[in-house]
């Protein structure tokens, strides 16, 4: 028996540490909350279980014809271009896959990002005077480094005192100094923002460069905006007579 109904595979990277997987099931969830005709699955790319080869596999035993990939990720660096279409070019030949876009850039994440900021102890009222870093794991694809650049100058323009990108690896500014450049530059309060989806070693490594800050927000994870922007990038991936089988 066949099943017409296309299915969502979340690829998320994987991690060893188990805040990660805990993380990005959340987030899944979400998304079927929010969408209950929908068969959402989630694969892993590496340390975590199920892999995406397995899901696949999985899928095309029961039957299932289209999958929709979705990789969870903020940026198109090296993940989105190379390792999840090696994965999904080895898939069982039966399944008609899609690969959505990555989630990021977007204005449902920045919102994503003050709602973590506000969680913290920031409100509407601190803009004016608060400096924000935008502190992302970091990549050394310059198509990726760009986002995070745009998205700060994107978000600077919202109302914030100032917004400055740094980094966990791979590129420069680290967080602690950008949390130094916006004191210098004489903000009252700094705020770092991780423009992270889930908890991990890079992550930790922001929080621990945002020692010297005022407030650190929570990674994004099952925020609101995530899932709904999960969906958003389904929508546009899946035909429109498909959508009308899984509203």
């Amino acid at each position: 028996m066949y099943d017409s109904k296309p299915v969502l595979l979340v690829i998320a990277h994987g991690s060893r540490d188990p805040r990660h997987a805990a993380t990005v099931h959340a987030l899944v969830r979400r998304v079927r909350s929010l969408r209950p005709g929908l068969r959402v699955e989630t694969g892993f790319l590496d340390f975590n279980i199920p892999s995406v080869q397995g899901v696949l596999e999985s899928l095309a035993a029961e039957g299932v014809q289209d999958v929709v990939a979705l990789p969870l990720l903020l940026t198109r660096a090296f993940h989105a271009k190379a390792d999840i279409p090696a994965v999904l070019r080895d898939a069982p030949p039966r399944l008609r896959i899609r690969q959505a876009e990555v989630l990021g850039p977007s204005p449902l994440l920045l919102r994503a990002l003050e709602r973590r900021l506000y969680e913290a102890g920031l409100t509407p009222s601190d803009k004016s005077t608060t400096g924000i870093v935008l502190a992302s794991a970091g990549s050394t694809d310059p198509e990726a480094i760009a986002v995070i650049d745009g998205l700060a100058r994107e978000w600077r323009h919202t109302g914030w005192r100032a917004v400055r990108p740094a980094f966990a690896s791979a590129a420069l500014p680290r967080t602690e100094d950008a949390v130094r450049e916006l004191r210098a530059l004489g903000c009252s309060k700094v705020a770092v923002a991780q423009y992270v989806l889930a908890p991990g070693f890079l992550p930790d490594r922001i929080a621990r460069g945002a020692a010297e800050a005022d407030v650190l927000g929570n990674v994004l994870g099952a925020a609101p905006e995530v899932a709904a922007l999960v969906l958003k990038r389904v929508d546009a991936a899946i035909p429109r007579t498909a959508l009308s089988r899984i509203a």
